[in-house]
């Protein structure tokens, strides 16, 4: 076994840079794979109730343990740790805390995966390129009951790859509305186009994780079912084109901003804006905000030449993964399912308003409400299939295009062609 001491280099979206130094690990399997298909390590949970049912055997050592800033900045991590250390006398372990956003994992811990947490979090979009690079251990026996048996179908389904569950999640990542309830009444939040005629409506426009909302809505679709890479991505032919053709209107609304730079929040700060698209991390600044005239709320409908079609946000979960090279994959994968255990995810709730995903905790507000209806009646499943990577530029691509007006009607047909032949296009040719 070998020393290490690692810089945390924080990807462009951190706002600061970390250096956080890691314990001894074991060196990587022999069974570390590459490719997009490669199979997670079993290494990390045995075949039975090994790792969670023995007897603990008494071990002294330290673990790196990576999050988003917020929740160090709240004292959620800390007090979940001391209390990991309280329920395991026979382990001394010694935390040593990095911060990395749970959508910076893949490219964080992909750089040095030796080198990186032993236990860090991750959004679900991230796992098929840390299981390609062997970062994240394949859960067994009663963790894998854990997580199927206290979470729905589709959160479970958010962290199985090739037929494996690699990670315990703990809360729901997908998005929805916030609208000021004195210019908005309860049927006017049921259409997008109503709103565009009574108020400010700030939406991400160049965003590829919320554009796809519009086309989906419109029958296009990603990978089938979202499992079938073969079927590539259909953003193709009329049904496309007449909605990049409606989006081409949006922008021209005057009543339209895109929400950009977090121009949405701001305006509904100072009241240019009524209504934004976002999600639980937002709850706190919207409220602070709108204060008593908050209104949340599932996605609208938009009408496309007649017909009212169902806006669809992409579904996902945010999860905590263990890495296959901890020195003690048992105290490593134990602190996993604690730190996404029904205990913790109460406090996630309770100081950071992180709804859970445990079905075993009930939780009763507006925004756990649309949350519910957004996973059930308007939102996919965000695909998992390793070609998605190609989803996200020309996607990205024409929403700016879009807002920059070079889609107008006369090339909106073309552009949709041009957009699908990009997404269908392998993005490493």
């Amino acid at each position: 076994m070998k020393k290490k001491a690692i810089s945390l280099l924080l990807v462009a979206a951190m706002t600061a840079t970390m250096t956080a130094g890691c314990g001894d690990k074991q060196e990587a399997a022999d069974n570390t794979t590459a490719g997009n298909d490669a199979a997670p390590s079993t290494e990390a949970a045995a075949s039975d109730d090994a790792a969670t049912e023995e007897e603990e055997e008494a071990w002294s050592g330290t673990l790196t343990v990576w999050s988003p800033q917020e929740d160090q900045d709240t004292g959620w991590l800390q007090k979940e740790c001391d209390a990991f250390n309280a329920a395991h006398p026979n382990w001394d372990v010694t935390f040593e805390y990095g911060v990395c956003a749970e959508g910076d994992a893949k490219a964080t811990v992909t750089t040095d995966v030796e080198g990186s947490a032993d236990v860090y979090m991750l959004a679900n979009d991230n796992i098929p390129d840390l299981v390609a690079a062997n970062a994240l251990a394949e859960l067994g026996g009663s963790y894998l009951d854990y997580v199927t048996s206290t979470n729905s179908d589709s959160i479970t389904a958010s962290v199985t790859y090739n037929d494996a569950v690699v990670a315990f999640p703990f809360t729901s990542n997908t998005w929805f509305m916030y609208y000021d309830k004195s210019v908005f009444s309860d049927e006017d939040i049921k259409s997008f186009d109503t709103m565009l005629e009574k108020g400010k409506v700030a939406f991400p426009l160049s965003d590829s994780w919320y554009i796809q909302a519009f086309y989906v809505g419109n029958g296009c679709s990603l990978f089938g079912d979202g499992t079938d890479a073969a079927a590539g991505i259909d953003f193709d032919g009329e049904k496309a084109a007449a909605v990049t053709d409606y989006l081409v209107d949006v922008v021209a609304n005057p009543n339209f901003i895109n929400d950009a730079d977090g121009a949405g929040l701001a305006g509904l700060r100072d009241g240019s804006v009524n209504a934004v698209f976002s999600g639980t991390w937002n709850a706190e600044a919207v409220k602070e905000a709108l204060g008593d005239n908050m209104g949340v709320a599932a996605l609208p409908s938009f009408n496309l030449n007649g017909t009212d079609c169902q806006m669809k946000s992409f579904i996902g979960s945010k999860a905590i993964g263990v890495n296959p090279n901890a020195e003690n994959m048992q105290v490593a994968m134990a602190l996993a399912a604690y730190l996404a255990g029904e205990d913790a995810q109460k406090d996630h709730y309770d100081m950071r308003n992180i709804l859970p995903t445990n079905t075993n905790i009930a939780v009763d507000d507006e925004i756990a409400a649309a949350v519910a209806d957004a996973m059930i009646n308007t939102s996919i499943m965000q695909p998992l299939v390793p070609e998605m990577s190609n989803y996200w530029s020309p996607a990205e691509n024409m929403g700016k295009a879009l807002v920059a007006g070079e889609v107008t009607h006369d090339n909106a047909a073309e552009k949709t062609a041009d957009m699908n032949t990009a997404m269908n296009t392998d993005a490493a040719q």
